[in-house]
């Protein structure tokens, strides 16, 4: 007589609630060791980092005020007509390419003069005056103020790197230290994150069967590079279009821009973490389908639902800015249809414990 089967043929692979919480407590502790590492790391550059996450925002801010000049300055020029010194060509020359921001200031030129002739009186000393303007008389015979003297408007120029406008701003004394140390906590997280990674996936793989954990560590090192690809993404692609979109409302609402280092931080580290994010979005497609919790037909078949919630979660995961949400949306999309053709392309094979079971 056959010996009776086991009902459950992953007994051994199973583990107790008490089990899972002591795998989480240690995937936690190693991940968090693995992250001080990194940050006792980022420590040594976290000077360098804060200079190079200020980048994006100097090059907005800088074509803030180049768009500001050429605009003030070619306006003024139009009113003068055929008079004017400069063209647009040129104005645009000294902005754009020899790097120069106009201020703009109203002068008394006859104080001018007076001032040339003094400090250099070789070179002015054939410069005749122009006669100050002469007290009317009322008609009660009363001498009157002298009449103000007409100011001109004159623009100067300055090289963009000396423009202070162009500089975050920190409000308190403690603000760069703790910048600093956002900074290096921040490169602690992108060195760690390979290790950190690998312990999230860990203590998952801990709760499936066995033939389903060669999943995991199968795509980890594909998660981890669809990971620094979103971030990539949100830095070096995002945050212009972004930045240049907020900036525009200030020029529309006459606001200066006055950016604060701690505020430009978090936003730096909000939305490359948050595209990293989605950007797993074909690894958990592709591992859902694997473990038999979705097919290729009903991912087909809800597209519009994921859609759907693919912007919403932008929406969620970026700043309060169209630009920001669709540049994470769009992407996404295609992920998802990308996820769709990953499935598609490496079935899942059928169980070889389907069909043991009696009836």
């Amino acid at each position: 007589m056959p010996e009776p089967r086991e009902d459950d043929l992953f007994r051994e692979s199973t583990m107790t609630f008490g089990q899972h919480l002591e795998e989480l407590r240690v995937c936690l502790f190693k991940s968090i060791f693995g992250l001080a590492i990194g940050f006792a790391i980022g420590l040594m550059v976290g000077g360098y980092v804060v200079d190079f996450i200020q980048q994006p925002l100097s090059k907005a801010l800088t074509r803030y005020y180049q768009d500001e000049s050429k605009n003030r300055v070619n306006a003024e020029m139009g009113k003068l007509g055929d008079a004017s010194p400069w063209t647009p060509e040129q104005v645009t020359e000294f902005v754009e390419t020899e790097g120069l921001l106009a201020d703009e200031y109203r002068v008394d030129p006859v104080q001018i003069l007076q001032a040339l002739k003094t400090v250099y009186p070789k070179q002015f000393q054939n410069v005749e005056l122009p006669q100050p303007a002469v007290a009317a008389e009322s008609d009660a015979g009363d001498a009157t103020v002298a009449p103000p003297p007409k100011l001109v408007r004159l623009f100067l120029w300055h090289s963009s790197g000396d423009d202070a406008r162009l500089k975050t701003k920190g409000l308190a004394m403690s603000e760069p230290f703790s910048i600093y140390i956002k900074a290096s906590l921040l490169v602690g997280v992108l060195l760690a994150s390979p290790w950190i990674f690998y312990q999230i996936w860990h203590f998952v793989a801990a709760g499936l069967y066995p033939h389903e954990r060669k999943y995991v560590h199968r795509y980890l090192p594909f998660s981890l590079g669809l990971f620094l690809a979103g971030a990539a993404l949100a830095f070096f692609v995002v945050f212009e279009p972004v930045l240049n979109f907020l900036l525009s409302y200030n020029r529309s609402q006459g606001i200066i821009p006055e950016p604060r280092i701690n505020e430009w931080l978090s936003f730096v580290l909000i939305l490359p973490v948050g595209f990293g994010i989605g950007f797993q979005l074909p690894l958990v497609m592709l591992f859902l389908e694997r473990i038999g919790v979705f097919s290729v037909r009903s991912y087909l078949k809800q597209w519009r639902i994921a859609v759907l919630v693919i912007f919403v979660t932008a929406a969620i995961l970026t700043p309060p800015d169209p630009y920001s949400m669709l540049l994470m949306a769009c992407p996404l999309t295609f992920l998802y249809f990308g996820g769709v053709l990953l499935c598609k392309l490496m079935p899942r094979h059928t169980s070889p414990f389907d069909g043991t079971r009696e009836n």
